[in-house]
């Protein structure tokens, strides 16, 4: 059966571990849901609001709004977030991509190079 997922992988003394690049956008999206003022997730396309703070349910198979490279020795992330009105977008982003970081980093042993936060909307809810 061919897989056609991307993976990290992290040799060890007994062998490899191999993370998923969906696992690890799903590790990003719980990070992102918990900071204060990001109102939801967008395609990286620009498109429709993908709100993966209501839907739970569906955030890990749907992990849009977040785009991962791992050529380098550490891993590069890109969010697309929707803000809250009211909410100061520096500080939000600047929150985001610590809690990224920290959550990526401790939960698969990868290190973070960066996280660039990309705003593409205010929401007025």
């Amino acid at each position: 059966m061919a897989d056609s997922r991307e993976y990290m992988t992290l040799p060890e003394e007994n062998g490899s571990i191999n993370i998923a690049e969906d696992v690890i956008a799903a590790i990003a999206v719980g990070a992102v849901r918990e900071v204060e003022g990001v109102a939801g997730m967008m395609t990286s396309l620009g498109g429709s609001v993908t709100d993966l703070m209501n839907n739970r349910k569906n955030a890990q198979k749907s992990v849009k709004g977040v785009k991962i490279d791992m050529t380098g020795a550490a891993l590069v992330l890109d969010l697309y977030l929707t803000v809250q009105y009211g909410h100061p977008i520096p500080e939000v982003a600047e929150n985001a991509q610590k809690s990224v970081i920290s959550s990526v980093e401790a939960m698969t042993g990868c290190g973070v190079e960066a996280v660039n936060i990309h705003v593409c909307g205010v929401t007025l809810d």
